[in-house]
């Protein structure tokens, strides 16, 4: 898998496990010129490689860049079958406010994370882009007050490493 074939790789760019000595760079020799950053640019590679890094994007501070309202919003469609779905999922990846899209179960066949500039943007916003989306039947908005945690690195403790 790809642990054993990352593991196979970083043992590559250490010295002979037979030496026993700690890695430090007079354990290589002089025929070898080590890079401390080499085992963490083959391990992006790999996971590069792997898609399990997808992409990578600067952490803006969104009040900063004028866009000071986050709204969830909930989207029914109606008679949610595979087309529907479709139909609105390709429509909500074209739109540059939605940040993130979930399917859920509950009320709400959609959940979505809009971020706009202020409450006059979310209206227009609202009016002409979400509402005339193919099969929506109710939209519930709720508007972040205070924003708590911002999204951040994974929880990967349970991964074999």
């Amino acid at each position: 898998g790809l642990i054993a074939e990352l593991t196979d790789r970083l043992a590559r760019l250490s010295p002979p496990a037979a030496e026993k000595r700690p890695c430090t760079l007079a354990n290589f020799g002089p025929e070898i010129v080590y890079d401390p950053d080499a085992a963490q640019v083959v391990m992006f590679e790999m996971l590069e490689e792997a898609g399990v890094i997808r992409g990578y994007q600067a952490s803006l501070d969104r009040d900063e860049v004028g866009l000071g309202l986050t709204v969830f919003v909930g989207v029914k469609v109606e008679r949610h079958n595979d087309e529907q779905a479709e139909a609105f999922r390709l429509a909500v990846t074209a739109l540059p406010e939605v940040v993130s899209a979930f399917l859920v179960s509950g009320e709400s066949d959609f959940l979505l994370q809009v971020v706009v500039p202020d409450l006059r943007a979310y209206d227009r916003f609202l009016t002409e882009c979400l509402l005339p989306l193919p099969g929506v039947s109710d939209i519930r908005s709720n508007f972040a007050i205070h924003t708590v945690k911002t999204p951040g690195a994974l929880p990967l403790g349970h991964l074999p490493l």
